[in-house]
């Protein structure tokens, strides 16, 4: 079972205990932008332990610069890109500011197995 949250830039998708958000065409995330998906996690995961996955079905610009909040956020434990574009290379500049578990991923299942994977060793490890 899922829930679909719609923003004015973006819907975000919680599955179990990820987030997936696709981005609509021609954004800007900015440090506002990102608070407001985060805060939107936050609200919906409370501290229950969560991995974000953003499908990068369209194309949007990103300030990597503000990514530094994210590795504060105790209980998000992954960080994952899905693309099949350029986009995927201006992902491997983003893992550079973010200090959690990060990768890329052709398709949405990939990415999805990965968070998987990445809360089970998350609970092993606790």
């Amino acid at each position: 079972m899922s829930k679909i949250i719609t923003l004015d830039f973006c819907t975000l998708e919680f599955k179990g205990q990820i987030a997936i958000a696709v981005i609509n065409e021609g954004v800007h995330i900015d440090h506002d932008v990102s608070q407001m998906i985060t805060q939107t996690c936050l609200d919906y995961f409370k501290e229950t332990p969560f991995v974000y996955l953003t499908h990068r079905k369209n194309s949007y610009s990103v300030d990597v610069t503000k990514y530094t909040y994210i590795n504060d956020m105790e209980n998000l434990k992954g960080f994952g890109v899905i693309s099949t574009s350029l986009s995927a290379r201006n992902a491997e500049i983003e893992s550079l500011f973010i200090n959690i578990p990060f990768e890329i991923f052709d398709t949405l299942e990939h990415g999805i197995k990965w968070a998987n994977t990445v809360l089970q060793n998350d609970q092993i490890n606790s």
